[in-house]
């Protein structure tokens, strides 16, 4: 009778190196993960810096509009939503500028 660790299965075949489990893989921090396994200090190039720019322009408009909301509705004045929308977007782009203008 054989035993699951003499028993022959694809993965475990002479010459070929086991499977790699969960316990068997190295940990690795939550932002490395994310960073497609690059250091943590390393910026994002390529594909993901478009992405985060446009994360960054919606961000800016959902933080800031909400707030501008926020005193709108309590203000009575309608006119601080659409502010508060404005004011994100510019902080937003000057952040993008900032951060990606200077490469």
């Amino acid at each position: 009778m054989a035993t699951m660790s003499t028993q022959q299965t694809p993965g475990n075949r002479p010459g070929r190196p086991a499977p790699r489990t969960v316990a068997g893989r190295r940990h690795q921090p939550w932002a490395s993960r994310w960073n497609g396994g690059r250091p943590e200090g390393q910026a994002a190039a390529g594909r993901s810096a478009g992405q985060e720019v446009i994360s960054y322009l919606i961000a800016g408009l959902l933080a800031y509009g909400a707030i501008g909301w926020v005193i709108a509705h309590y203000s009575h004045i309608e006119l601080f939503f659409p502010i508060g929308m404005f004011v994100g977007m510019v902080i937003s782009l000057g952040w993008i500028v900032y951060r990606y203008g200077r490469q």
